[in-house]
Order: structure tokens, then sequence, then C-alpha cells
């Protein structure tokens, strides 16, 4: 039995995308795996850089998701005014062993806080250190060049019309509310999927029908709940593709703590979400069991109190797959966007979905007394 076969047994196919910066281009590549192996996705959930990459997927049709995707991450991953000065000292670096590449990886990123990056970002001159500003103009860097980018690689008609449901998250500045913009209920722009990527104070706030959204990582940076609360009756499997890891190494100096508390702060609360799903399928599981012992005359009136409760029976399976640090990288790695690094990531998703489609298993429906399952390929093999 192959994947392919299962995967007809789920009424619902999702694709959940975490934030992390430049790591993005792995969700790139593990997308570009499931494209050629022809799943066909019904909705993405994205946050941060997830988001921006739920707008190239949702804003064309399959069989030019991949080449937008190129074309979106080539874009942002050139230098905004250095890139021909440093090429030959750069290409040297890259060429060279791991502590030289981790040097090559230092040398991008931080020509990357000084400029910037083509498409992206570029910095605020003058930096607004004094007077009162908007939310929308108190930044490191501005994000005008985004929406051009979106807007040549993503047809918003698309996203609003077209047949995959899409839902990016964000935080309200001003109540610190999590809010979810869905094409279910609202119609998409860029500013919504620009809102759910301003990681302050990085990134300027964004303006929507007069209020301010920052990064929806600041809350959330995972929107894989925002999935399994709505499930609707329907089983259904999840592609959820992270860029940071929960467990690490223990740091021994400075920088480990950064790169480490970035991995707890922005690490996916799977689970968390899984352990939930656990006890609410095990509550459903106790009511029938209960009900079954009430005497028919007296069941009606109780049925109606727990129907709700059943109502939801849907069976989840969630195909994780976690970006797995490479040796040279260092806690700058979400913001080290050079074209060289950015197809390393690329490759690594690919590999990693290509390995995943390669276990027939991980794609069976989960039997209604499980409820739900997970897997993951990186913890098949370390295991």
């Amino acid at each position: 039995m192959t994947y392919k076969h299962t995967l007809s047994q789920y009424e619902r196919v999702a694709l959940v995308l975490q934030g992390g910066g430049a790591l993005g281009s792995y969700q790139a590549g593990a997308v570009e795996g499931l494209l050629s192996a022809g799943v066909q996705l019904d909705w993405i959930a994205g946050i941060s850089i997830g988001a921006l990459n739920t707008a190239i997927i949702a804003g064309n049709p399959p069989e030019q998701r991949v080449a937008a995707l190129k074309g979106f991450w080539n874009t942002i991953c050139t230098a905004n005014f250095s890139a021909g000065l440093t090429a030959p000292f750069t290409q040297w670096l890259h060429n060279a062993n791991q502590l030289t590449r981790g040097v090559f990886s230092a040398f991008e990123a931080t020509r990357t806080l000084f400029e910037g990056q083509k498409g992206f970002f570029s910095p605020r001159v003058p930096l607004p250190f004094m007077g009162a500003r908007a939310p929308d103009e108190v930044s490191y860097y501005t994000t005008a060049a985004l929406r051009e980018t979106l807007l040549k690689y993503a047809d918003f008609d698309l996203i609003n019309t077209g047949n995959i449901r899409v839902s990016v998250g964000a935080v309200n500045v001003r109540t610190g509310n999590f809010v979810y913009f869905d094409n279910q209920d609202t119609t998409l722009t860029p500013e919504h999927f620009m809102a759910s990527g301003a990681l302050p104070p990085g990134f300027p706030a964004v303006k929507i029908d007069g209020e301010y959204y920052w990064d929806g990582g600041l809350v959330s940076n995972t929107p894989l709940s925002h999935i399994v609360d709505d499930l609707s009756s329907k089983d259904t499997l999840i592609f959820q593709v992270d860029l940071w890891k929960a467990q690490g190494a223990l740091p021994n100096n400075f920088l480990d703590i950064s790169e480490r508390t970035k991995e707890i702060q922005y690490s996916s609360r799977t689970r968390m979400v899984t352990d939930v799903m656990r006890q609410r399928h095990q509550n459903r599981q106790m009511i029938r069991a209960l009900l079954d012992r009430i005497p028919a005359k007296a069941r009606d009136d109780v049925c109606k109190e727990a129907a709700a409760l059943l109502a939801d029976d849907a069976r989840v399976n969630i195909i994780h797959l976690i970006y797995q640090d490479k040796q040279y990288e260092g806690h700058y790695k979400d913001y080290e966007f050079s074209p060289e690094t950015m197809q390393e990531h690329w490759n690594s998703g690919l590999v990693d979905i290509e390995k995943t489609l390669a276990c027939p298993s991980f794609f069976e429906l989960p039997d209604s007394d499980e409820g739900f399952t997970t897997h993951d390929v990186h913890r098949i093999s370390s295991s």
C-alpha cells in the first residue's frame, strides 16, 4: 500500500507553516516535494515567513507554485547593495571547510543586518529615535519592497477565490489578542501576510482596518491549533513543517544561549496540542460509554447536552517535518539570507519530504479508538 492510496481516505489535507525567517526556504523545498508527489492541499495556515510562503503557494495554480516559490526566494535572498563587491570573498568562504563555512554565514548575516534584503526589507533612514510616531513608523527596517514582491509572485484574486482555505496569524498591537485572517471571512491582501511577519522592533507594524498588527509568532509560532480546533468532523491529514526544534543541546556560551532561546520561544507546541487532542478523544469515549448505561427514556435529554461534545469525532494524522540545524549555523540562522544557504535549506526540505513519503505507514488513517497520531521521519531515524 502506498501513501497515494491512503491519502484518499482523508477528507481534508492541510499544510501548517511555522515562522523562522531565512529558514523558510526549507518549507519551500518540502512543498516542492509534495507537489511533485501530486499531493493536493485543501487548507494552508502560516505564521510569519510561513505566511509569506502561504501567499505564494495559494496565489498560484499547482503547476506554477514551485517556479513562483523559487522566484520569491531568489528575490529576497539577493543582497541590497554589496552582492557584486563581496562575491569572490563569499564564494571562497562557502567552498572551504566547516569553520570557514561558519564565517561565511556569520558574514552574510551581518551584511543583512546592515543592508537588508532586496525585495524584502531595507534599513530605515533616519531611525525614529525622537518624537511620537505611529507604530508603522517605528522600526529598524522598512518593508515596502515586500508588498511589491508579494504582488509579483502571488495572485491575490486566486488566494481569495481559489479552492484552498488560507489562514495567517497576527497579533493586534493595541489589544494583544492573537487573530487569524482567513479567506473564508476576509478578503486577504498583501497587508494581511505582511502583518503576520511584522516582527518588532525590526519590522514595522502593519495597519489593517484602523488597527495595527505584529508578527503572530509573538504569541504562537505555529497555526496547528487553529486547524485542529476547526476539524468540522472531517478526517484530516496535516503536514506540519517547522523551522525550530523544541529539543536542543545545553548552551555553554552567550551565543548558544541566544540560539537556544529562539528555539524554545519559537518551536512548535505540537506535544501540547496533541495532548489536548488525546484528552478530548478520551472524554468523548467516556461520554459514549456513559450514554450506553443511561436508560433509554432518560437518554434523549442527556444526549442533547452531550451532542456538542460528541459532534466532532474527526481523526487526525500529523506528519511532522522539523528543520535540522547544520553544523556551521549559529544564532543568526534566521536572518542569514545568502543564496547558497537558502538553496541548502531548500534541498533539506525536499530530502525530508521525500524520505517521509517513502514511509507509507505514516499515512494510514488512525483507527477510531486512537483518534489521532503523529509521525516524524527524524524521530524514526534517531531511535
